[in-house]
């Protein structure tokens, strides 16, 4: 055994088991091989001590652009459309290849330190992306999306998204042991239009890929949608075959119940990103609608400049404060069933449920252990109520993928934190601000 984690408190996502107390987990060959609460047999070559300490599955953010970690506190409290049009994408224009390499380092790094070991990203200048995944050593689903407000100009084969997701399959697809995937992506459905989804539906085939998109993110996208096609963005995407292809659909705040059966029958993944949408007030996605309707549904952060930070912890308690509030019922999203769609549901999003996401044996170690002397973790009377309602991500001491230590009570194991920040302050902020 090469790692044991001894008398630990452990949140397994296991329904079966969900909480083990005083508990052992060993990682073998960056597989969990052992989890119980009685001491394994085996030796092992390095013990960490758990006392006073809790371990749980690396948590997954659904819906991110880690590259837009340069722009935090860039443009703040501007309504959507000015927000978009009016500063960040005036800002991505000026990102070079050495920009975006700083930013998706910096945002990488932080999801580290607040305990995320697998992102699903959807951003320019994919070689750069694929290059920092495999250097830091986390899990990734990447894409950069079709995007084209002239469709009367669009070509499929010059679209900058295409010509990126094909050169990272042509040369990172199957990198990183399995670490690494690539997904077909479409902006949004204000975005584009029916022929660039189609033509997007054709390349994911050939190539069997995922896809992730925006949908439904605010009420003017929606209810324009619907004024220039009769249909909402789902029943478009829907009629364009979008989703015969496995889909993150991110946001998805103002799907109506019509729209709810589709992604539900399509087994379409919900990425909600609750801070984001709220700082942007876009509105609150119906999760407990969605989920009666049997839609899987995850987490996201979405971009920095419309969050401000990665906590994935702010929003599992988020999540579940908002459905509570809407729905007038404190029973509803138990605390559980928050983390579940941090870990468990996440997975499923990725299609990788069958790695991560359990402190199970057979699954990838990809595990983060919480330091518990804060006091705003005691007393422990409940592990997943400490969780969804009181951890923040500067509580995650330790973070692991694969059974590789990334992050250690303040030390990043493969990311050069100073390096990232000399980039981004004698590179980056120059070229932004110039």
């Amino acid at each position: 055994m090469d790692i044991l984690f001894s008398d630990i408190t452990v949140i397994t996502m296991n329904d079966h088991r969900p909480v083990m107390y005083h508990a052992y987990v060993g990682v073998t060959n960056g597989k969990i091989i052992y989890a119980d609460e009685k001491p394994p047999v085996e030796e092992a070559a390095s013990v960490i001590n758990g006392c006073r300490r809790l371990l749980m599955p690396g948590l997954i953010n659904s819906h991110s652009h880690l590259p837009m970690s340069l722009l935090r506190g860039y443009a703040d409290d501007y309504r959507l459309r000015q927000w978009l049009y009016g500063h960040i994408f005036p800002a991505e224009a000026k990102l070079d290849d050495r920009c975006v390499a700083a930013g998706v380092r910096l945002g990488i790094a932080e999801c580290i330190r607040f305990g995320v070991v697998s992102y699903t990203e959807m951003y320019f200048k994919l070689r750069q992306i694929a290059e920092a995944v495999l250097e830091a050593g986390v899990k990734a689903n990447i894409t950069n999306s079709v995007m084209c407000l002239d469709m009367e100009k669009f070509d499929f084969e010059k679209d900058r998204g295409v010509m990126e997701v094909r050169d990272v399959l042509a040369n990172y697809r199957g990198r990183g042991e399995g670490r690494l995937m690539i997904d077909a992506g479409i902006h949004a459905e204000y975005t584009s239009g029916p022929a660039a989804w189609r033509k997007s539906l054709e390349f994911a085939e050939e190539n069997n890929l995922r896809f992730h998109l925006h949908l439904s993110e605010t009420k003017p996208e929606h209810d324009e949608c619907v004024k220039k096609y009769g249909k909402t963005p789902s029943q478009m995407f829907e009629e364009s075959g979008v989703f015969t292809r496995k889909t993150t659909a991110a946001h998805c705040c103002w799907v109506t119940e019509a729209d709810m059966d589709i992604l539900a029958a399509r087994g379409v993944t919900a990425a909600h990103c609750p801070v984001s949408n709220l700082k942007l007030s876009s509105g609150i996605a119906p999760v407990i609608k969605m989920q009666a309707h049997g839609i899987n549904v995850a987490l996201g952060t979405d971009g920095v400049c419309s969050n401000n930070n990665h906590d994935m912890f702010e929003e599992i308690k988020t999540a579940a404060l908002l459905q509570k509030y809407i729905t007038g019922d404190p029973a509803v999203m138990p605390a559980y069933e928050a983390i579940k769609m941090a870990t468990v549901n996440g997975a499923l999003g990725q299609g990788r449920e069958n790695e991560t996401g359990k402190v199970l044996p057979g699954y990838d170690a990809d595990l983060i252990m919480l330091n518990l002397d804060a006091p705003h973790l005691m007393p422990l009377n409940d592990p997943c109520a400490a969780v969804a309602y009181a951890a923040r991500g500067s509580d995650v001491c330790l973070a692991m993928v694969q059974g590789k230590i990334l992050y250690e009570n303040g030390e990043y194991k493969t990311l050069d934190i100073e390096k990232i920040r000399y980039e981004i302050e004698s590179y980056v902020l120059p070229r932004l601000n110039g």
